[in-house]
């Protein structure tokens, strides 16, 4: 298998030298990085090209790497049905540049991009409907950025005077504790039991019975 996705690599190394930065076969898998300006171009060609036939989009996803100028890669995950390969490729892209999407290549794509829209803040511009999809639409910031803070910006609570959800600004109610992660049972000198009998370690009972 991963010879045949050696040959796949270097055949779409050579047949689209001017559109992908990188091919590489790793842990068993064929990844792709696609120029961001030519990447519909690149998904267009593995679906429809007889020796890729890349026809599934399983998944869009994105990584955050907040210290590199173009922060994120989204990830597209192919399938093809008929040579039983899979191939990722990724496309990096900063917070404000758009991606375009891919949902005139595959439909499925809506969703997905929507997702990853709302999780991370990446944009994708020809998006039919580009809303929330996870979270609700008067959310706050994108909560798979490693920039955001674990606690979220707001929460919410059912108002029984408003008869309706309220949000307000996060309350921790209880300070954070610190622990020093020691076994309660060092350090003691008398195990349960023998508290009163006088040495620090039980002493062995002869038999009943017994001189």
């Amino acid at each position: 298998m991963d010879e045949a996705l050696r040959e796949l690599a270097d055949y779409l190394a050579s047949a689209l030298a001017a559109d992908v930065s990188e091919t590489a076969v790793e842990s068993g898998e064929l990844m792709m990085r696609a120029r961001r300006d030519t990447a519909i171009k690149v998904l267009t060609f593995l679906r429809d090209d007889q020796n890729c036939q890349f026809k599934q989009l399983m998944d869009i996803t994105a990584v955050d790497y907040p210290e590199r100028e173009n922060r994120f890669d989204v990830v597209y995950n192919l399938l093809s049905l008929t040579h039983n390969q899979r191939v990722r490729v990724k496309v990096a892209t900063d917070e404000t540049t758009p991606v375009v999407s891919a949902t005139a290549v595959f439909s499925v794509a809506n969703w997905f991009e929507r997702e990853v829209w709302d999780l991370f803040g990446v944009f994708f511009s020809d998006h039919p409907d580009l809303r929330r999809i996870l979270t609700d639409y008067g959310f706050e910031g994108h909560p798979l950025r490693k920039d955001f803070p674990l606690s979220g910006h707001v929460e919410v609570r059912y108002d029984e005077d408003l008869k309706r959800v309220v949000y307000e600004p996060v309350k921790l109610t209880q300070e954070f504790r610190h622990f020093d992660f020691v076994s309660p049972w060092e350090g003691m000198l008398h195990p349960p039991g023998q508290e009163n009998s006088g040495t620090d370690a039980p002493q062995p009972q002869g038999e009943e019975g017994k001189d």
